[in-house]
């Protein structure tokens, strides 16, 4: 079951530090746990993200320096962007004509959905893409990746 609240059942969680029984959307997902979400509720996680940065905060602070000095994140270039740098092309490339109208955005192929993704079979022809779904075009990876 992808998102319990789409098909009409509101599931629950109790949260292991606050005791609080919750809607699941008050649990952050996280895919090594038994039912794809943390054991503790968002508030209770955004606290103790907040309680360690303050008790580390010298290490923190030290880290972010180092961090913000890191030429490619100046340059704002991600490590993916320099490890496929035909994929980062041909994506932008997509972009710029959607966002120009020379492209529109279509339906899942699949299902009709209107909210998709642009999949690309073949990195060196940008312009040629299939439209997807969001679980459509993970499915289809999941596929790849398994061959």
């Amino acid at each position: 079951m992808r998102d319990p609240l789409l098909r009409g059942i509101v599931k629950t969680k109790v949260c292991f530090k606050c005791d609080a029984e919750l809607p699941i959307v008050n649990f952050y997902r996280h895919p090594q746990m038994h039912d794809g979400y943390l054991g503790k509720c968002k508030a209770c996680t955004r606290s103790d993200v907040r309680e360690n940065r303050q008790a580390k905060l010298e290490y923190y602070r030290e880290y972010d320096r180092q961090r913000s000095k890191d030429p490619a994140r100046i340059a704002g270039i991600r490590a993916s962007q320099k490890r496929h740098p035909e994929k980062h092309k041909a994506r932008i490339t997509l972009h710029n004509a959607v966002k120009r109208g020379k492209l529109k955005r279509l339906p899942c192929e699949q299902c009709g959905v209107a909210a998709t993704d642009a999949h690309h079979p073949d990195y060196s022809k940008p312009l040629e893409v299939v439209w997807l779904c969001r679980q459509h075009h993970m499915d289809l990876h999941r596929i790849v990746e398994d061959v």
